[in-house]
Order: C-alpha cells, then sequence, then structure tokens
C-alpha cells in the first residue's frame, strides 16, 4: 500500500507487527527463563530428533505466534541454560543484560562490518573498541584488530599472520604445549602446514610452556633446517586453566625472532581484573592475542577478537575487489583485516556492556568465578569421596569421585558413565576430560551467581549417581 511502513519482508506488515513480533519473542523468553530451575530438561537425542523431525518445513503455522510456540517447545523447553548456577561444565557464560539489548539492534538493522558504506559507525565503535582492547593489553598506538566469530578463527588468523611473517616453506613449524587449544592442530593442517608441524613444547609440571624447553625446541628445528613459524602460548588453558609464564616466552621469541601468539580466549577477563591482571605481565610482548569476550567478558555468542601489536600485519593477507575495497579508497573499512567477508556487529554487544556496567565491573564477576573456583578446590580435598587434580589458577577445577576401595581403572570406566547419567538427569552439567590417560570430571565456573551451595549439590548428585552405578554394578556381578 502507498505510503505505509513494511518493515517486513511479508505483505501487509506495519510497525505494529514490527514490534509486536520482538515483544512476544522476549516475552516468551523471560517466561521460560524465569521458569528455568535445572540446566537440561533430559531429553534424549531420539527423542528430540523425533520432534524435530516431525515438523513439516513446508506447510507454514500461518502466524508468528504459533511459530513462537512451536520452537518453545523445540528449543526452549530443551535448550542447555548457562545461567542455572548447576551449569559448571563448559567455558559457556551467563550473558550480561546489555548486551541482549543490543542483539535486537544487531539483527534488526542487519549491519555488515566490512565496508564503510554498509556501517558507517559501526566500524566506528569496533574500531574503539579494538583500540580500547589493546591498551589493556599494553600495545601501543600501532596496534589493530578485528572481531572474529570465535577463539578458533582468532587463532587461525593469527597463525596465518604468523605464516605470512615467516620464511615460506613446507617445513614451518609451530611449537605448542599438549594443554594448548586443539585449534592450533586444526589451523596448521588448514594453513597446508605438513604433518607434524605442531612442536610439542615439554611443560614445567604444573601444565605450564617451560620457556628453556621452549629455547631448546626452537634451536632444534632451526638445526635440522626447519622454520620456526610462530609460538603459541596460552594464557588459561581448557582443561587446568594454566597461564603459560609469557614474559619469559617472549623473551625466547625475541631472541629468536620468532612471532608469539598468545591464546587468551579463556583468560582474557584478566584483564578488566584489578586483582589478577599481574597473570597476563608480558603479554604486551605478543605479536598477536586472542581474547574471547563470549567467554570470560559475559557476552553472548559470537563476540570474539584478535589483537596484533603492529597493524601493518593485518593488511598482509588483504585483498582488494572494485566493488568493494578498491586501491586507494579513503574511508575506514575492517575487510582488509578480517578473514570474513559479511559479518554481523558483534562489537556492539560489548560496548553497551562496558557502557551500562564498566570493566570493574567484568573483572570483579570474574574474579568471582576465580574465587569459587578454589574454594571448590578446598572443599573437594576435605571430601574423603573425592580427588582432585591441582589447584585451579583460573575457574576449572578437575576432580573425580572415587571413594575408598576402588581401583583407578574401575574409576575411569566409571566417571564418563557419571557423567552421562548426571546429564540425562538434567539437574545439573558437568564436563569430562583426561589427565595422562585417566578419566576425570571437570567443574568450569563462568556464572558470579553459583554460589558453594549449588556446587555442593552437584557433588552430591555425583556422589549419589556414583554409588547407586557402582550398586549396580555389584548386583550385576553377583547375578553373573
Amino acid at each position: 500500500m502507498e505510503g505505509s511502513v513494511s518493515p517486513f519482508l511479508f505483505s501487509g506488515s506495519t510497525m505494529d507487527a514490527y514490534t509486536s513480533a520482538i515483544w512476544h519473542a522476549s516475552a516468551l523468553l523471560a517466561d521460560r527463563a524465569g521458569a528455568v530451575r535445572r540446566p537440561y530438561s533430559g531429553a534424549s537425542v531420539a527423542d528430540l530428533r523425533e520432534q524435530v523431525g516431525a515438523v513439516d518445513l513446508d506447510r507454514p503455522l500461518g502466524g508468528g505466534d504459533a511459530a513462537l510456540r512451536e520452537v518453545a517447545r523445540l528449543y526452549l523447553d530443551n535448550a542447555v541454560w548457562f545461567h542455572e548456577p548447576t551449569y559448571v561444565a563448559h567455558l559457556n557464560c551467563p550473558v550480561a543484560i546489555p548486551a541482549l539489548s543490543a542483539e535486537v539492534l544487531i539483527s534488526a538493522v542487519n549491519s555488515s562490518l566490512d565496508t564503510w558504506d554498509q556501517s558507517t559507525a559501526g566500524t566506528l565503535i569496533e574500531q574503539r573498541l579494538i583500540d580500547w582492547t589493546a591498551g589493556r593489553i599494553g600495545f601501543g598506538p600501532a596496534a589493530d584488530g578485528v572481531f572474529t566469530s570465535g577463539g578458533t578463527q582468532s587463532n587461525l588468523h593469527g597463525l596465518l599472520l604468523a605464516r605470512e611473517a615467516a620464511r615460506p616453506g613446507p617445513d614451518q613449524r609451530i611449537f605448542a604445549t599438549t594443554q594448548s587449544h586443539f585449534s592450533v592442530a586444526k589451523s596448521a593442517s588448514i594453513l597446508g602446514l605438513a604433518a607434524g608441524a605442531v612442536v610439542s613444547v615439554p611443560t614445567d609440571g604444573t601444565g605450564r610452556m617451560d620457556p628453556a624447553a621452549l629455547a631448546t625446541a626452537i634451536d632444534d628445528v632451526r638445526r635440522d633446517g626447519g622454520t620456526p613459524m610462530a609460538v603459541v602460548a596460552t594464557a588459561g588453558t581448557t582443561d587446568l586453566g594454566r597461564i603459560d609464564p609469557v614474559g619469559a616466552l617472549a623473551a625466547v621469541c625475541a631472541e629468536r625472532g620468532v612471532w608469539l601468539h598468545v591464546d587468551a580466549a579463556y583468560g582474557c577477563g584478566l584483564l578488566a581484573s584489578r586483582r589478577r591482571r599481574h597473570l597476563l605481565d608480558g603479554i604486551e610482548r605478543a605479536d598477536s592475542v586472542t581474547v574471547d569476550f563470549h567467554k570470560s567478558f559475559f557476552q553472548p555468542v559470537s563476540s570474539s577478537a584478535l589483537v596484533v601489536r603492529r597493524g601493518e600485519t593485518l593488511r598482509r593477507i588483504a585483498v582488494h575487489a572494485d566493488y568493494l575495497n578498491p586501491h586507494g579508497a579513503t574511508a575506514p573499512n575492517q575487510v582488509d583485516k578480517s578473514l570474513q567477508t559479511t559479518r554481523r556487529f558483534d562489537a556492539l554487544k560489548l560496548w553497551m556492556t562496558l557502557r551500562t556496567i564498566g570493566s570493574d565491573r567484568i573483572g570483579e564477576m570474574f574474579d568471582a568465578v576465580v574465587d569459587r573456583a578454589y574454594e571448590a578446590y578446598l572443599h573437594l580435598l576435605d571430601d574423603a569421596d573425592f580427588e582432585v587434580v591441582a589447584p585451579p589458577t583460573l575457574s576449572t577445577v578437575l576432580f573425580r569421585f572415587r571413594p575408598a576401595g576402588l581401583s583407578v581403572p574401575e574409576c575411569d570406566r566409571l566417571m564418563p558413565a557419571v557423567r552421562q547419567r548426571l546429564f540425562h538427569d538434567g539437574r545439573a552439567i558437568v564436563a569430562g576430560t583426561t589427565v595422562d590417560g585417566h578419566h576425570w570430571l571437570k567443574l568450569t565456573l563462568l556464572n558470579p551467581n553459583t554460589t558453594m551451595d549449588n556446587l555442593r549439590d552437584v557433588l552430591d548428585l555425583i556422589r549419589e549417581i556414583g554409588r547407586d552405578m557402582l550398586g549396580e554394578h555389584e548386583a550385576a556381578a553377583v547375578m553373573a
């Protein structure tokens, strides 16, 4: 109809319909979030596959309300809710409320952050946040960076820049520890490096890269005719939360002319901490740094960035297209720096959070989960039914249920089964991993609202399930 406002792409929509759609979605979400009392429903894969498979995608429901009700039944009722205090499994965080309002704006406007004529002020907001993050790292005015989809992409991007900076050849090597994120090995494969390109550097016994061992490894590769391409230091390993001695590793890299990439996807929350910032000392000497705001800055997925000490290194991978970013263009753009072209305005979420609650509050929230992890560690030490690996550095604690008389092989068989049954119970979710070939459970705390009472409840559930399964095993053995 001439003169009407049609914000949607189907006929007859008005601003009332636009507002109604957003309001009904938010009301539904608020209703479900307020009613949730456990992190998961406990539904099985088979049950959910049947429900989803029964939907006829070629027969629309004819209205947004009906579609929302269906989505609520299929998705929201069976979602894993990270804001529940007994969700203590992976590096997933509850999200800061200001970022939710930013998500509405991002999706509705649908800006693409590749060129100025698709984003305008969005480009400047992202660049300002990169500058802010670079300042927190300790980089100088020559620093630059770009938002990414997550730590895996940021690590790939950093290692791509390292490859471009190093002498070309099929014998390029990346140095990391066995505690480094799996994306390091994946990046080596994507970058076309030879098999065995990731050299495993020994640790100091606590899971931190040994600087002396790194120096030896680099020298050995050079002596054998290889090219040391990059060192990946980790500021917050996935399992133990360990922080490599970045300053000492930076000294080794500087002396030998090797690119230093710091994967701070987990530990980047320390950049906002007034109590623990010193744990990242030396990070300002890195060539590139991965930060995941959607972990320890409490942002919705996705919100990550790669930040480099020298901005000109980002331009080494720039490709120009006449229709997009022609040579000689003067307007600022991010596509010259990014591995992506079309890219969401994810930076707005962090902007809204900083402008609403400030960086000090983010740091306090991250400190709170680190404090809680240490409390959990002390509690586990005093409980005869549990073993614990080591004191935490950040907010992960490795432990296992092993009452008196249970052998290590029996414990190794029991832990994955306990974890699976706990997940299907739905009242709590923990993670699992292996250390030296043995199975452990893992608490990963990223919810400042998780209390010690919540963690005691989780441990009591594990104890209950473990004892039940041991009883079932004994009964089966008697019957046999």
